[in-house]
């Protein structure tokens, strides 16, 4: 016998009862969507490379250590599987000129691939829900994104989730601050650890979201780009801040938020939660203004968010309310095969009635049937037996109420008693 094939490390299988869950998660992502009046938006897995090159930035970890990228063998094109969302909607905006009337407001759902480390909650292939907010300058686009978490985070049952915000400026603001960070981290080289020190000079912000605790102390004692935004910059931060304050939202201003892709501008925010260990965010995003020309578009302003839906699940398992996995109204129990065609007929029936059944397969003998009938979780048994099909009828027992009667019903119009499986 050969050796079995098993799935690639860090890329997981989805299975019963797991997956009634993520469909859960996803039915209330959409039915979110719809409140806020975002529409659903698919782009490719894989893109060309180029596209996360310029768009991220090629000194973001991402780039530079976590990208499954490959040539085509075919015509040796460079290609990535998407390592985030954000770069490929907006290249799909640019490519089918999509903001020609207009800005859109749009949400996808999907796999991304990352060559991390698999822990918990974090894998190399992984899934992410995400919202683009495109066209839109103004800082109430800003709070709606925001606070459209917010409201996600009420309809899963999460309450202990934080939200830290801050202002990462304008290019011009940033390039001055970023002379300051050089000119800082300079003094002090001899405490940079060697990523700080590869980074200093191409891309010294990014520095300031190290995780190094030896670093800690010359980080905060760096100088805040907050000190050097300009007058505009500081309105549109003051009018975000003013917005939540109305809509009731706590937050912390956090001047060492950074994000980990070059193309935020401005906003820039987490949401982040104490019970999934160090790596506790579990929603970032921001605007990135510059990010539709970068790709070779027309300027346009932008926002949008990403979160990981293992991650999210994980809290959700830990303090929310996730259902229990569905189970079905009925189980059909079919002691003889000669029956299973009325059997088959009747369920349809009941299906396209909207009820839930489960038809057992595989024959066995009643006491094995009603065992699967009960196992299944299913609130009745439909037992198509040989004295109940004499009569042109169905048996239908209850499962979970030892106080209810079993009762019969009629095989000609299964859709009139429909209802009573479900209400019952």
């Amino acid at each position: 016998m050969a050796d079995p094939i098993r799935a690639v490390k860090g890329m997981n299988d989805l299975l019963p009862p797991d997956s009634a869950r993520w469909q859960w998660f996803e039915d209330t992502v959409r039915a979110l969507m719809r409140r806020y009046a975002y529409q659903f938006v698919r782009t490719p897995i894989v893109e060309h490379t180029p596209l996360f090159v310029r768009g991220l930035g090629e000194v973001t970890d991402i780039v530079e250590k976590e990208m499954y990228s490959f040539v085509d063998s075919m015509n040796g094109d460079p290609l990535t599987l998407r390592p985030e969302g954000t770069a490929g909607v907006v290249r799909a905006m640019v490519e089918h000129n999509a903001l020609y009337d207009g800005g859109k407001r749009l949400f996808y759902i999907g796999p991304m691939f990352r060559h991390e480390r698999p822990q918990r909650g974090r894998y190399r292939q992984f899934h992410q829900v995400g919202v683009e907010a495109l066209g839109y300058a103004g800082p109430e686009v800003d709070a709606e994104v925001i606070l459209m978490c917010r409201a996600l985070w009420q309809d899963l049952g999460l309450g202990e989730v934080r939200l830290d915000i801050n202002s990462l400026g304008q290019p011009d603001e940033r390039r001055a601050h970023r002379a300051a960070l050089i000119a800082h981290f300079e003094a002090h080289r001899d405490q940079l650890d060697a990523d700080a020190q590869r980074r200093l000079h191409s891309n010294p912000l990014r520095i300031l979201d190290t995780k190094n605790p030896a670093m800690q102390p010359l980080v905060e004692a760096a100088p805040q780009l907050m000190s050097y935004l300009g007058e505009a910059s500081l309105k549109h931060f003051d009018a975000l801040k003013a917005m939540l304050d109305a809509a009731g939202q706590p937050f912390r201003v956090n001047p060492r938020l950074v994000r980990g892709m070059d193309y935020y501008n401005l906003t820039v925010f987490e949401w982040v939660t104490d019970k999934l260990g160090a790596q506790g965010t579990i929603c970032g995003g921001g605007r990135y203004d510059g990010l539709m020309e970068l790709v070779g578009g027309k300027p346009a302003p932008g926002i949008g968010w990403g979160m990981g839906i293992e991650r999210v699940l994980d809290l959700v398992q830990q303090i929310g309310s996730a259902p229990p996995a569905p189970v079905p109204d009925a189980y059909a129990i079919v002691p003889d095969a000669a029956a299973m065609p009325v059997a088959v007929r009747t369920v349809e029936a009941l299906r396209a009635a909207g009820l839930a059944v489960q038809l057992h397969a595989g024959g066995g003998s009643m006491k094995s049937q009603f065992k699967k009938a009960d196992a299944s979780g299913a609130r009745h048994a439909l037992i198509f037996g040989g004295d109940e099909l004499a009569r042109a009828e169905v048996a239908v027992k209850p499962l979970r109420d030892a106080t209810a009667a079993q009762v019969s019903q009629p095989l000609a119009d299964p859709a009139a008693w429909a209802a009573s499986l479900r209400n019952a």
